[in-house]
């Protein structure tokens, strides 16, 4: 009958370290302490923001915009936000809050550049249809929202 070489395993471990790999739970918290911070796994920094300027043209190819005050208060059930340009009378500003108090209003950029990105001319209040890219668009834009969520 053959002999069986002797086990690189030592006799006072016994099965446990055949069982079990060395990053179980249970063998990890035996472990000893990592001797200085950034030993080890070395966590990737976060990329940068994409900007949400990028998703605008999708909108306006998917017709998923919403343009003027008339047209929001027409399609109450299809949208998802409104955004409003910084440069927008106090008065306009208070109109669209109360208005559309049960949807978030968010208010950033400035006319011209509502203008260069969607092709609309004036400060109108703009809103986005409930689409899966009004999600993506408003998540990056939440941080602007000027009115509190209604409960």
């Amino acid at each position: 009958m053959p002999v069986c070489p002797p086990s690189p395993i030592p006799a006072h471990v016994g099965m446990l370290a055949v069982w079990l790999p060395a990053f179980h739970p249970r063998v990890m918290n035996r472990l000893p302490p990592r001797p200085y911070p950034g030993y080890g796994p070395v966590m990737k920094k976060p990329a940068p923001a994409k900007p949400v300027e990028r998703l605008f043209p999708f909108v306006l190819r998917s017709r998923n915009l919403l343009v003027g005050r008339e047209t929001l208060r027409r399609s109450k059930g299809k949208l998802h936000f409104v955004l409003i340009p910084c440069d927008i009378s106090e008065r306009s500003r208070a109109e669209i809050l109360r208005d559309f108090a049960h949807y978030p209003v968010v208010q950033c950029y400035v006319a011209a550049d509502l203008e260069k990105f969607f092709g609309i001319t004036g400060a109108k209040p703009i809103g986005f249809r409930k689409s899966g890219l009004a999600q993506s668009i408003y998540a990056e834009l939440k941080g602007h929202r000027i009115n509190q969520p209604m409960t």
